[in-house]
């Protein structure tokens, strides 16, 4: 019998003030990442998954449009892995290299015009899965958003959750239940929030919607993108979006839903609104 997956909500809890955003022309900036076998509880199991750097989803990387970062990867885990930088528009030197277990390997990715959200992961079905994270571009030091400034921004990344053991002879099936524990997103009452969406759920499309809200599409896939507005958003496999959401609606809280393309199960979570004044 295949693996049983589950899909959920996976929140990289991250509200970034923009007075606390980077200056400066265009920099360097380097990053460490540490693949191991880690033990995660999720969905009521408890496993031993291949991580970066302990956690899952992995670790964010946020710069500058026009930046350069380098990546070190540790290899401590026990098969060969390559990575891949989803969207980076110039090839990415080494990106075919497979890091074997104990060696490391530095990626160097120069990025140019990308914008917005991108995502980083293993090239490898069964890594992927588990080994991937958000990769957030922001606007140039004397650039500003073609669109009203947000208050925060907040990302959430659509993942999957495998009950058995995933190993290369046991990838995917079809999708599950929600997580567990519920997902929660705070708002501050007339509150503008970006929020970057990143569908790392494999072959399925994901729908995502919040009770009588609506979005402003803004960006997709590392790209402006002209306005659209509308009450649920549909991300394929691998496809990420930038969306304004308005916290306009009555004080109180409101579902939050995310139903995967077959159909079979919804993951939920909650927006609650912290006051009615925004303090």
């Amino acid at each position: 019998m295949g693996s049983q997956k589950h899909v959920f909500l996976l929140l990289s809890v991250l509200l970034i003030l923009n007075s606390l955003l980077f200056s400066g022309a265009d920099e360097d900036h380097y990053y460490e990442f540490i693949l191991q076998e880690t033990e995660i509880t999720k969905l009521c199991s408890t496993k031993t998954i291949l991580t970066v750097n302990g956690s899952f989803p992995g670790p964010q990387i946020r710069v500058r449009r026009g930046d350069t970062v380098y990546v070190n990867v540790h290899n401590q885990g026990r098969s060969a892995v390559s990575f891949d930088w989803q969207g980076v528009e110039d090839p990415v030197d080494g990106s075919n290299e497979l890091i074997q277990p104990g060696k490391n390997f530095t990626y160097e990715i120069e990025l140019d015009d990308e914008i917005g959200t991108l995502w980083w992961h293993a090239r490898s079905a069964w890594a992927k899965a588990t080994v991937h994270g958000a990769f957030v571009i922001l606007p140039a030091a004397d650039e500003e958003y073609p669109f009203p400034t947000p208050t925060s921004d907040q990302i959430i990344i659509f993942g999957e959750w495998f009950r058995q053991e995933l190993t290369e002879a046991n990838e995917t099936i079809a999708a599950g239940q929600a997580d567990d524990t519920t997902y929660l997103l705070e708002v501050a009452y007339e509150g503008l929030y970006l929020l970057r969406l990143i569908n790392a759920v494999a072959n399925e499309t994901m729908v995502f919607a919040i009770g009588q809200h609506s979005f402003t599409t803004v960006g997709q896939n590392a790209t402006y993108a002209q306005r659209s507005f509308s009450t649920s958003l549909t991300l394929a496999p691998g496809q990420t979006l930038d969306v304004l959401l308005g916290a306009n609606q009555n004080v109180g809280q409101y579902y939050i839903t995310a139903q995967p393309s077959s159909g079979r199960h919804n993951t939920t979570g909650v927006l609650q609104y912290l006051t009615s004044t925004g303090v």
